[in-house]
């Protein structure tokens, strides 16, 4: 039986972006992260940051890679194919190629439009670069002081789920942050899934557009629980002294109802949460909707 914690009759508002995965590999697992992790920073949300990208949560084994390897597989999203393809190439160039004995091909071959990305990365290697073939797959083969960097021709690029995100209403910080760690701990279970913000908690939810200043977005005022008596409709009930938003994006909406389904069941279960609901704008922003309790009901 789950705990007693209000769930919302409620809905994410979930958009669509372009979305394209790195699977990184390396000599170990150790290197395959640092690089993944460095290849996914300033890319939180697309309201500020050139992108919004994340790691997956499952590790691929050497087995299941192209070089026989270790990797990681990462997910970069931006709206338009041109800025996609810019921060492809620039998170590859700057954050892959340069970590020691990493790798980048494409993680998702059977999408149907396909950028050549390694073409422009190429580059680097002032006309000593070679094309080759490693299984099926087109590849460069860069040197550089270390040895080569090898990276793939073509990356392939779709439409995507982003935004995905539900409220952990907590009667303390202590309580909220615990439950927000279980949370981002369950959904990274879901496979095809990232969680682009800190550690995947975001503690600064936000609304579309400012009270006072010139601002595309600002701090989602009606959730912040040192504003409730200051403010006229606030949304945090009585006795909900903390509250953190859980963001998430997948590569189809299916992913992102299972993710919500997983983060909500695993939050409840930490005493002290209140209350679960999620931040939407009346379907004004993203065409998807994810329902909190249809999300719990279905999976």
């Amino acid at each position: 039986m789950e705990p007693c914690v209000e769930i919302e009759d409620t809905f994410a508002e979930v958009f669509i972006m372009l979305v394209g995965r790195i699977l990184i590999t390396a000599d170990s697992e150790k290197w395959a992260l640092i690089s993944a992790t460095t290849a996914t920073g300033f890319a939180s949300s697309i309201i500020m940051s050139p992108a919004e990208a994340g790691i997956e949560g499952r590790t691929i084994p050497s087995g299941e890679t192209p070089d026989g390897r270790p990797g990681v597989m990462i997910q970069v999203y931006q709206r338009t194919g041109h800025e996609w393809k810019t921060q492809m190439v620039r998170r590859i160039g700057q954050c892959i190629l340069t970590c020691p004995t990493t790798a980048a091909f494409d993680g998702m071959p059977d999408a149907k439009k396909r950028i050549r990305i390694g073409r422009a990365v190429k580059m680097f290697g002032d006309g000593f670069e070679k094309m080759e073939v490693l299984g099926d797959r087109t590849i460069w083969r860069i040197p550089v002081t270390e040895g080569d960097f090898l990276v793939e021709d073509r990356f392939g690029v779709k439409k995507a789920a982003a935004g995905g995100n539900f409220l952990i209403m907590a009667d303390s910080q202590d309580a909220g942050l615990q439950a927000a760690q279980k949370a981002v701990e369950a959904i990274r279970a879901v496979p095809d899934v990232i969680l682009p913000f800190p550690g995947g908690v975001c503690r600064s939810g936000s609304k579309v557009g400012s009270r006072k200043y010139k601002l595309g977005a600002s701090t989602n005022d009606p959730f912040c629980p040192r504003l409730r008596n200051t403010i006229t409709g606030s949304k945090v009930p009585i006795g909900v002294d903390s509250v953190y938003e859980i963001v998430f994006n997948g590569l189809t909406p299916t992913r992102l109802r299972k993710a919500t389904a997983a983060g909500i069941r695993a939050a409840i279960e930490v005493p002290g949460v209140r209350k679960i609901t999620a931040v939407n704008f009346g379907g004004k922003l993203g065409p998807i909707k994810i329902h909190l309790k249809e999300a719990l009901d279905f999976f």
